[in-house]
């Protein structure tokens, strides 16, 4: 069979949708995700037996980030030495004074969600490892821990300039463009309504005390004790007996402030190996993936120094870490390998090619043009799994298709529904490798996560396509933003109302 048939056509999509699908039918990631590479191994090769399994394989290996994965490992060890020290439970006890209520747990992590706003793995291990232990003692499910966790992760590094996705973001806009890449970033912020709209939305749910679908049911469960509802099962917990009682809240906080200080300063100074002349250039041309490793390896010499001397844990432990902290991030690993290998097949396909044509077809000065590459967006992130291919994809067509300055506001418009698009469509992928490294920072089932968040998702993105309707015809941001953020408040209002009233209802009955 001819396999250029499949290449750049509709069929690209078949295998990332198949293993979507899969996924959220079976609950069950890993073979789903197997299933799905598979399939775009046969229609990559003709459904050729054995050049479909050489396609696999040389595919997988060339679709490894090896780096993340080394940082994945590293950032596990540095977890399971801060449990093992006692600083984790140390930081619980401390953290336990001073937050009184499950609203304020989940106000705390939901602020260092926000803090760390440097790249989103970081962001999503490291909060994960610090707010566990507080949110667990006041009974927060972990699906609502990884919601919390990835709704300040992607969101908040895409309207955060100084980060490893202002970055990317950077590196896609082409230099004909007649803007800067960060400039052109800048200007995207006030009109990234998925991020802004889902920071807003995790503080009414939180303020509120407002859950519903199967978030409620995870909460209600956890209230009876059950954090996980299911799924606990996948991760490896630290025995009691193998947590120090030397341990301090010194030993959770400097690690973590350490990590945070050197990333940074390891971003910059790549940033300037690579020709910076100041900071704001330095963080756009980073090398981050080489700096969380850095940044990581640095931290485990810092615990070394920090734990031995004062006989915290043995140096036997020490290094036991390090195979505990890689069976931590297996989970997490696996899905990732299995997700880059789709990824890479759809590059195979040629599934940008299939819809460039498709945008480009359609493409037009209308008014409804954001909405439109919004919803795109969405999709193409959706069954990819990667929100960097999307805008790799999406954000050069977006700015081709409003040459000249006299088109500069809706060419601003049409590239940030691009990247608010491919966040959302990100969020609610099952292969995303952001919503895998939320599961993992949550320790939280990832179907569980995925089909909790996607309905959380889905409200502010009905909203931010209404929004981005109003800011094709306004163009103006301040109007798009703030009649987006009345929307989403009078929608999340009303549901909570009609929710509340049922469950009267239901009571009474």
């Amino acid at each position: 069979m001819d396999a250029s048939m499949f290449i750049g056509t509709w069929w690209s999509l078949v295998p990332p949708l198949l293993a979507i699908i899969l996924a959220l039918v079976t609950k069950e990631v890993y073979s789903s995700l197997f299933i799905g590479v598979a399939v775009g191994a046969l229609l990559y090769t003709g459904f050729h037996p054995w050049n479909a399994f050489i396609a696999l394989f040389d595919i997988m290996k060339s679709s490894m980030n090896l780096n993340i994965l080394i940082f994945d490992v590293l950032l596990g060890m540095i977890i399971v030495l801060m449990s093992r020290s006692g600083g984790s439970a140390a930081y619980g006890k401390w953290a336990g004074d001073k937050i009184k209520s499950k609203k304020s747990a989940m106000l705390a992590t939901t602020g260092l969600g926000i803090l760390i706003f440097v790249d989103d793995y970081f962001n999503c291990l490291t909060v994960g490892s610090v707010m566990r232990p507080v949110t667990d003692r006041y009974k927060v499910s972990r699906a609502k821990l990884a919601y919390i966790i990835d709704a300040t992760a992607a969101p908040v590094c895409i309207i955060a300039p100084i980060s490893s996705w202002a970055a990317a973001v950077n590196s896609y806009v082409p230099e004909d463009a007649g803007i800067s890449g960060f400039q052109l970033f800048l200007r995207t912020i006030p009109y990234n309504l998925y991020a802004i709209l889902t920071l807003v939305m995790v503080f009414y749910v939180i303020v509120a005390n407002f859950d519903f679908g199967l978030m409620k049911k995870h909460e209600d469960n956890a209230a009876r004790g059950d954090l996980f509802t299911s799924g606990a099962e996948e991760f490896e917990q630290v025995k009691e007996e193998e947590v120090s009682t030397k341990g301090k809240v010194i030993d959770l906080v400097l690690p973590v402030a350490v990590l945070i200080v050197s990333a940074i300063g390891a971003m910059i100074y790549t940033g300037y190996l690579g020709g910076a002349d100041n900071v704001v250039s330095a963080f756009a041309g980073c090398d981050a993936e080489t700096s969380l490793i850095f940044a990581t390896m640095v931290t485990v010499f810092v615990t070394l120094f920090l734990y031995l001397p004062r006989k915290v844990i043995t140096f036997k432990d020490f290094m036991g870490s390090f195979v505990e902290g890689f069976k931590l991030m297996i989970p997490a690993i696996g899905i990732l390998i299995f997700a880059w290998t789709l990824k890479g097949m759809g590059d195979a396909l040629e599934i940008g090619t299939f819809v460039e044509n498709a945008v480009g077809a359609s493409a037009s000065a209308s008014l409804l043009l954001p909405a439109i590459l919004f919803l795109v967006a969405i999709f193409l992130a959706f069954s990819t799994g990667t929100s960097w291919g999307t805008f790799a994809i999406l954000v050069p067509i977006a700015i081709a298709m409003f040459p000249g300055t006299d088109k500069l506001e809706m060419m601003i418009i049409s590239v940030s529904a691009v990247l608010a698009g491919a966040v959302c469509g990100d969020h609610v992928s099952p292969i995303s490798d952001t919503t895998v490294m939320s599961s993992a920072g949550a320790q939280s089932n990832h179907i569980n996560h995925v089909t909790t968040q996607m309905q959380y998702a889905a409200v502010v993105a009905v909203v931010c396509f209404i929004g981005y309707i109003i800011a094709g015809v306004s163009q103006s941001w301040w109007i798009a933003l703030g009649s987006s953020l009345v929307i989403l408040l009078v929608v999340l209002t009303v549901m909570k109302r009609m929710f509340s009233s049922r469950e009267k209802k239901s009571v009474a009955a």
